[in-house]
């Protein structure tokens, strides 16, 4: 029985030997497989994009018909609604003509041609206007106003935070914006500055989806400057300025 017994142990430890070299042989292949270099896709995801956007940039304008404009896909649109606001800044700001004029004016050149063509349409042998009746629906201005809700909360947010003195790095980012603002607002009046940004906004994006593989290699080096230019600030002035002790008496 003994005998039996010393048989059948070499037996059993080659089976146990086998079984144990195919592990190491699943895991040693599994191993090889993550070591792999990465997919030229994940190579590609690792490209550093213009403030860490990861959709496209008619994603990022919103996509439908107002990135379609801003991005020229349609260029007789594009070019027809930047015409018409190069059309309304001349009028306002070289012309100088006021809006409310503009309006009553408007105004009265369609509801006298309108009447006039009513009442005149048997004698000149043509039919009458068709004008349809006009009714706002509720629901868009209703997904406005919940939209502009929901960023001025989230404004509030913000600045009750920088104002309760919890996060130093938005309350100078807040305070250069708004100098920044100031300084513009002292070159130009409300409508330029709202024209300005409306040609911006038809020419930058367009610009940047043409060449984002030259820009945004550049944007990549220009950000790490600022960071370590901003290290260095953090380092030689903010961590100085005692917010703990302020804290501390605010609270």
């Amino acid at each position: 029985m003994a005998e039996e017994i010393e048989k059948s142990m070499p037996a059993e430890q080659s089976l146990m030997d086998k079984i144990s070299e195919k592990i190491h042989h699943h895991d040693s292949s599994s191993d090889s497989e993550y070591e792999k270099p990465d997919s030229p896709s994940a190579v590609k995801a690792k490209i550093y994009r213009l403030f860490g956007r990861e959709k496209p940039v008619h994603k990022v304008l919103g996509g439908g018909k107002p990135a379609d404009v801003f991005l020229w896909r349609d260029k007789k649109l594009s070019a027809a609604v930047l015409g018409v606001a190069t059309a309304i800044w001349v009028l306002f700001e070289l012309v100088e003509y006021h809006l409310l004029s503009l309006l009553c004016h408007v105004s009265i050149l369609a509801l006298g041609g309108l009447f006039l063509w009513s009442n005149a349409h048997t004698f000149i042998k043509k039919s009458p206007p068709q004008i349809p009746e006009i009714h706002v629906p509720e629901e868009p201005f209703l997904l406005i106003a919940s939209s502009l809700r929901n960023e001025l909360n989230q404004g509030f947010v913000i600045l009750r935070s920088i104002a309760l003195g919890r996060d130093l790095k938005k309350f100078l980012m807040v305070v250069v914006g708004l100098w920044i603002i100031s300084v513009v607002g002292n070159w130009c009046n409300f409508l330029t500055l709202v024209y300005i940004c409306f040609v911006v906004l038809h020419t930058v994006p367009m610009m940047y989806e043409k060449h984002e593989d030259k820009v945004d290699p550049f944007a990549e080096k220009a950000f790490k400057e600022l960071h370590k230019r901003y290290l260095v600030f953090d380092e030689k002035v903010v961590s100085k300025i005692p917010i703990a002790s302020l804290k501390a008496k605010l609270g």
